[in-house]
């Protein structure tokens, strides 16, 4: 069993309430995303993000100096979870859409990762997923699937853009069970200061050596890094981080369900997209695996 499911753990009282804001918080940052990538190459964007990232970081780091991690090893767990996080799911993920691959295969890909977890956490990370969870993540995954298929065209240009997908998922995977296996209680600015440096010496290379480094700087990036900096990229993935360490990996998987969908609704919110038909049942699909497998008894 993972030294982090101790059922005797304390939770905090705010941890109610995290799985909500994360879901509006990372679902949202697609829609902003997308209006970013409008004015930026999209690498080039990802290193900026990033550059923001630690730049705003390092002031209240060196204001409050938060103790360092305890050891080499926390060092190198927390790099290892920013290698698989920022860097590796983010860069794979725009390099199968430079190189071919449509958002909704990417997009389809990418919501099998709480199956992937489900099939791995118990090996890894020492959990037990019941018959009554596993019929939820189904459901989730069918919800998602429905909800990307509704919306999106579906191509794949080249194997190589295939395979770039694929390692999005397994990065996204692999940095879920690396924090529930290994992670520990680090303060969030030194911990998120660690991974945002890793995804930014991944990113930044590759942006000067794929692209021109075009940037507009016009209103709508600025607000939409602005979002994507403080809401996805310190709130939204600080809050993930925490709800693996203090809870079961498949479960906070299970949250990724509803991305598809709530992205769906804020884009039609804010950018005035039509959410067809066909898309609502996968919605209340989707609702129902999340639910089966976030309300479900743990064995005991």
């Amino acid at each position: 069993m993972s030294p982090n499911s101790s059922p005797a753990t304390v939770q905090p009282g705010w941890l109610k309430m995290a799985p909500f804001l994360f879901l509006l918080l990372w679902a949202s940052g697609f829609v902003f995303l997308k209006l970013g990538l409008r004015y930026a190459d999209p690498f080039t964007f990802l290193a900026l993000r990033y550059l923001c990232v630690v730049g705003l970081l390092v002031l209240p780091w060196l204001w409050l100096r938060p103790p360092p991690p305890g050891s080499l090893n926390v060092w190198i767990h927390l790099m290892v979870v920013g290698l698989l996080l920022q860097a590796g799911y983010f860069s794979f993920t725009y390099l199968s859409l430079k190189t071919g691959i449509s958002p909704g295969v990417i997009a389809l890909i990418t919501s099998q990762q709480p199956i992937l977890v489900g099939l791995l956490a118990p090996v890894i990370a020492g959990e037990r997923v019941d018959a009554v969870r596993w019929t939820g993540l189904a459901l989730g995954v069918c919800g998602a699937v429905i909800v990307i298929l509704s919306q999106a065209s579906l191509h794949i240009e080249s194997p190589l853009s295939l395979l770039f997908a694929l390692l999005a998922l397994l990065s996204l995977t692999g940095g879920t069970l690396w924090e529930k296996r290994f992670g520990t209680a680090v303060h969030p600015i030194t911990a998120n200061l660690v991974q945002y440096a890793v995804g930014l010496a991944v990113a930044a290379p590759l942006a000067f050596v794929l692209e021109p480094m075009h940037i507009q700087w016009t209103p709508q990036l600025f607000g939409s890094l602005a979002y994507l900096v403080i809401g996805n990229s310190i709130v939204a993935i600080s809050l993930l981080l925490a709800m693996i360490r203090h809870g079961e990996a498949s479960r906070v998987s299970a949250l990724f369900f509803l991305v598809p969908p709530t992205t769906a609704l804020i884009a039609f919110l804010v950018l005035r997209e039509t959410i067809p038909l066909m898309a609502w049942p996968g919605m209340l699909l989707a609702a129902a695996g999340l639910y089966l497998v976030m309300h479900v008894r743990k064995s005991s």
